[in-house]
């Protein structure tokens, strides 16, 4: 067997472009990931992290470049050449088929798969494999009875099964909790420290970067603008790198005076999921007006079904809503006297319509009052593009015009329009999910301004996210939702991350 020290292989991008048409996605990237090294490639969305790992993975051929393995150039025209060039990945999502068991997982996964499989000896080969690991998953439990934790492990495990030494992990902690964020990285970065594997992990959380790669790469609009040891490095620096010289707006002052009575009552509320099945049951949480209480829990835990059933997109089994002491029935005429405004996950998706135009998006709420409406039901197209630029410029939407249709801007974009909506008016309750998912840093700091600038106002703020960092950074208190019931409420201030984290797995 090789030696452990030399296990471990490095990989390197030399000039590396690809262009779709007219797009540049890559220009001249060169990067260097040594042998035994935990590397993060860090950078916002749009800035070339995804185009670089498929061209490492042979999804996609480069324009102009080399990819060098171990010192060789090599060409990758598949994912299956990288594969036996020993480059493995680890999804985002994953890409575990839930009703077989590990064993199977594993053993589905190789390229060299008989007809008929002697899964006593696979076992037996399986069962040495996992004993010369540093961490385990037992081989008989079905997947879909595995934790989050223990299906991101699978995910590793399937690849060092594979024999892949050089491992990219693309937002390996996006669906774990903190505690297990920190027990994989480990495990991980002791392989890599070991000389069993490399590392290039893409990420967006500093505090991973810090904690756990020992090299880092920055990528801006699809250039490299800077790396080098993590030791080396501050947040700030690496942040700065990531946005350029562009400002970001400093976050918003908490007014502790502005704190009222309940505005928003959840009384044991009961939702199924698209199957018929308990996706929430018997949630009872309030929410006071000058307040932002965050639901933190790891996806799939019923946050998307009660947001559905709060918003009026899901039917409620059972169970009450209130808006300042009276019933909420999520139809227009509540929203409008009882002043209940939303920012749904995916808005250009669940809250816009996507080839009418920004003010036409803007104007939802209120197209059919005065100014934007005579007689009850005559529109004025002048007074609804003279008020979609009003807000335009006070939420600062980058758009070329009023009359541009909303589908042509960017995320961050759309969501300033889709806030200006629904801040422009008295705002007594506000829905806010997962505001700031796949956002850039000026666009997530603004919109997070604008969040906490609706609680100063005295909004009850409910926030549902599935970034702990920004459930903790705004709200004034956390609920943990687990299995579909709140099962933990805690101020947010000094709130324990770790202790969270438990709540958010079902161990506490």
């Amino acid at each position: 067997m090789t030696d452990k020290t030399q296990r471990a292989i490095g990989l390197e991008t030399r000039g590396m472009t690809k262009t779709f048409g007219s797009l540049v996605a890559l220009d001249d990237v060169s990067i260097h990931v040594a042998p035994g090294t935990f590397h993060a490639l860090l950078g916002e969305n749009g800035a070339g992290k995804s185009t670089l790992v498929k061209c490492i993975m042979g999804f996609y051929q480069p324009t102009r470049g080399q990819i060098l393995v171990t010192g060789q150039e090599r060409q990758i025209p598949s994912p299956a050449v990288a594969r036996d060039l020993g480059i493995g990945m680890v999804y985002q999502h994953f890409t575990l088929v839930p009703c077989l068991s590990v064993a199977e997982n594993m053993v589905i996964a190789r390229g060299d798969v008989p007809n008929l499989i002697d899964w006593k000896a696979e076992k037996a080969a399986l069962t040495q494999f996992m004993d010369s690991m540093p961490f385990r998953v037992t081989l008989d439990t079905p997947v879909s009875a595995l934790s989050a934790g223990e299906k991101q492990k699978l995910e590793i495990l399937k690849q060092l099964y594979l024999d892949q030494r050089f491992l990219i992990l693309d937002e390996p902690t996006s669906v774990l909790t903190p505690g297990e964020a920190d027990e994989v990285l480990g495990l991980v970065r002791g392989m890599a420290d070991a000389g069993d594997i490399t590392v290039l992990m893409i990420t967006h959380k500093f505090r991973e970067v810090t904690a756990f790669a020992n090299h880092v790469s920055v990528l801006r609009r699809g250039q490299y603008v800077g790396g080098g040891k993590v030791s080396d490095m501050t947040t700030d620096a690496l942040s700065r790198m990531m946005i350029g010289e562009a400002t970001i707006r400093p976050p918003e002052a908490r007014d502790a005076s502005v704190l009222s009575d309940t505005r928003m009552d959840l009384v044991a509320l009961y939702v199924d999921d698209d199957e018929g099945l308990p996706a929430v049951e018997a949630v009872d949480l309030k929410v006071n007006g000058g307040e932002i209480v965050g639901i933190a829990g790891v996806s799939g835990n019923g946050q998307s079904e009660l947001v559905e059933a709060i918003s009026g997109q899901r039917p409620l089994r059972d169970g009450r809503i209130f808006i300042n002491g009276r019933p909420f029935e999520a139809k227009r005429g509540d929203y409008h006297s009882l002043k209940v405004f939303g920012l749904p996950e995916e808005p250009l998706k669940n809250a816009a319509v996507r080839r009418m135009s920004v003010a036409e998006n803007i104007a939802f709420r209120s197209f059919d009052k005065p100014p934007m409406a005579g007689l009850g039901w005559w529109l004025r197209p002048v007074e609804i593009r003279r008020r979609g630029a009003e807000l335009i410029a006070s939420y600062r939407v980058k758009t070329p015009s009023t009359e541009t249709p909303i589908e042509n801007l960017s995320g961050g974009n759309v969501q300033r329009a889709i806030l200006a909506r629904e801040l422009s008016d008295e705002v007594q309750v506000l829905i806010v999910a997962n505001p700031c998912f796949g956002l850039d840093f000026m666009s997530v700091a603004e919109i997070r301004a604008q969040i906490v600038a609706a609680r100063n106002k005295g909004a009850a703020v409910l926030l549902v996210s599935e970034d702990l960092d920004e459930v903790l950074e705004l709200s004034d208190r956390v609920a943990v939702m687990s299995g579909g019931r709140i099962t933990h409420v805690v101020e947010a201030a000094g709130a324990d991350r770790n202790q969270i984290g438990k709540y958010m797995a079902g161990h506490a």
